[in-house]
């Protein structure tokens, strides 16, 4: 169907091979802090110093990161399918726009946004952010990272089942499947009839709800693809 809309979940899978490491890797970031500590409102609370330190070490690696033929693949399908091309991201680092994809979701935030704890305010984060930096909206002194947190709702829900109930094809790539709600994402796209199809390094938790697998390095499997996908 070359007018058909596909929809695309991502994860940390696609841009563990930009450097960029996944909640499970031995020796990155996550593995030196806990989840709790780092990743909820709760730690933030108990102590923003140590959540805007890791964030900023986040994002700095996050800006010296370039995407890898992945991310490139997946703006070639946009740019070039005659259809709608959707890319809906669990990931924070930009990579998909660094690629060229206009199109892309951010359900649980970016590294390069700010945002104020008490207006709801956003803007562009600096390279460096610190406790005592103030709102530019209303100068209070609570920023913290636009990131979604554990415990917190995911950005655009609305939006992305709407985008779900009216998939051709939904494709996950490079996601555990353990994280909800994207988990449930491929059994919603089922559900309106979507084809599904996984591209992973290793089965995730959720293969067997895909109708169709493919198993590799996102590198050599994405943009095969993608190529499949363009041909059809």
């Amino acid at each position: 169907m070359q007018n058909e809309k596909i929809v695309i979940l991502t994860g940390a899978g696609i841009s563990a091979e930009s450097g960029l490491g996944t909640f499970r890797d031995e020796g990155g970031l996550w593995a030196q802090h806990r989840i709790e500590d780092v990743a909820t409102p709760e730690g933030f609370h108990r102590d923003p110093d140590l959540v805007h330190a890791f964030y900023n070490a986040r994002r700095q690696q996050s800006a010296a990161a370039t995407p890898n033929a992945a991310h490139i693949a997946l703006a070639r399908l946009e740019k070039e399918h005659a259809g709608e091309v959707l890319i809906i991201t669990q990931n924070v680092d930009g990579l998909h726009e660094k690629a060229g994809s206009k199109n892309v979701l951010h359900m649980h935030g970016r590294l390069d946004g700010a945002l104020c704890a008490t207006c709801d305010h956003r803007w562009t984060a600096p390279p460096e952010m610190r406790t005592s930096d103030t709102c530019p909206n209303c100068s209070a002194p609570t920023t913290r990272p636009d990131i979604v947190w554990f415990g917190e709702m995911p950005y655009d829900m609305d939006e992305i089942w709407q985008h779900l109930e009216g998939a051709d094809l939904f494709a996950a790539i490079g996601t555990s499947g353990e994280v909800y709600p994207a988990a449930a994402f491929v059994q919603d796209a089922k559900a309106s009839g979507a084809h599904t199809i996984e591209l992973n390094l290793a089965p995730s938790s959720r293969v067997s709800d895909f109708a169709e697998t493919c198993f590799g390095p996102a590198t050599e499997i994405v943009p095969l693809w993608v190529t499949q996908e363009l041909a059809r």
